[in-house]
């Protein structure tokens, strides 16, 4: 075993790991990598990726030759990389997200260059030598299963794609309703490790916000049905329990995508639905999702929003074909927007 350094950069993918755990790494050549697993890796070619997001949410430049703690995770996002945890060891490995997730790149969007790479130095260990894995952390923990009464109203923001403005509109949900003395707590159930968005709406007034890493995953590609209703179920248990309060939740990527898809069709999620906010890039963005919604999950959106809220023609042209309301969100009109979202 090697000692890291206390002052080496964690992730924030392993958010939910103690510092303290982050002591030693060993070599483990022949083990077979599992999300979760953290890694003390060096920076060995840069790529697409020239920072990393560490635990508190600082960007940290990274050079060839920098350490840090990255985590075996999947991931899904059709503006970069689509990653996979690698079936056996690798000395190298690419780096997915800035926020420290690592596997092995299997489709690419043609618009991003190559990957970061990462040399894996070893795994981290805990003082009996065990590797430590992210999925055996977790933050939150609910005191109770089930609920007499109905609980706080659950503000749901989707869209078609990921950087379709979702958190925008997520922010700005949280913005109106703090600003007009409602409690407001917020989560992002779904996608890639990163502090960005959630910070976003804590500083838009989620006096609490929270998302899967919490829970100990740096990410929620390929997870089954179970893991995901868990995570939702347990955040809506711990800070939805009371009916005066307000849930602002964002479900990251578009409304085709595998967990996404998986959510939105479950009864237990459509129940808890108080308002539903659809965020599109475009007109026509919208007229098909909205199309989608009714078809293929049969819901209706209670507001459109998202990048097209942000274009007095997008916002016209939507209106020819929808009488929904428009929650424009980088406009942050918080009365015209707790209007929309609290009737």
């Amino acid at each position: 075993m090697e000692k890291i350094k206390s002052s080496c950069v964690i992730s924030s993918a392993a958010f939910s790991v103690r510092k303290s755990a982050v002591k030693q790494y060993g070599s483990f050549r022949e083990k077979t990598p599992a999300v979760g697993d953290l890694v003390f890796g060096e920076v060995s070619e840069l790529g697409h990726h020239r920072f990393i997001e560490s635990k508190s949410g600082r960007l940290r430049t990274l050079n060839v030759g920098t350490r840090a703690i990255f985590v075996f995770g999947n991931r899904y996002a059709p503006d970069q990389y689509e990653g996979m945890v690698p079936n056996s060891s690798r000395e190298f490995v690419e780096l997915l997200s800035r926020s420290g997730v690592i596997g092995e790149v299997k489709t690419q969007n043609q618009l991003v260059g190559v990957t970061t790479k990462i040399k894996v130095l070893g795994y981290v260990c805990d003082n009996d030598g065990k590797v430590v894995n992210t999925t055996d952390y977790v933050l939150i923990h609910p005191k109770n299963n089930t609920r007499s009464k109905s609980g706080a109203k659950v503000i749901l923001c989707i869209g078609t794609t990921m950087n379709s403005g979702k958190t925008h509109a997520a922010a700005a949900c949280c913005y109106a309703l703090s600003s007009m003395g409602k409690r407001v707590r917020a989560a992002k159930i779904t996608g890639t490790a990163g502090l960005k968005d959630i910070l976003l709406m804590n500083d838009c007034g989620a006096d609490y916000v929270a998302d899967f890493t919490y829970f100990g995953y740096p990410s929620t590609y390929m997870m089954d049905e179970k893991q995901l209703l868990n995570i939702f179920h347990a955040f809506d248990m711990k800070y939805g329990s009371n009916e005066k309060k307000y849930i602002v939740i964002e479900i990251a990527d578009g409304i085709f995508q595998r967990e996404t898809a998986m959510l939105l069709r479950m009864p237990e999620i459509q129940k808890r639905i108080s308002k539903l906010v659809f965020c599109a890039p475009d007109s026509t963005a919208v007229f098909g999702g909205l199309l989608a919604l009714r078809d293929k999950f049969g819901l209706v959106p209670d507001a459109i929003s998202g990048i097209c809220s942000s274009s007095p023609l997008a916002i016209r042209e939507i209106k020819e074909f929808s009488d929904i309301p428009i929650l424009q969100s980088m406009e942050k009109d918080y009365k015209k927007i707790f209007e929309i979202i609290d009737k």
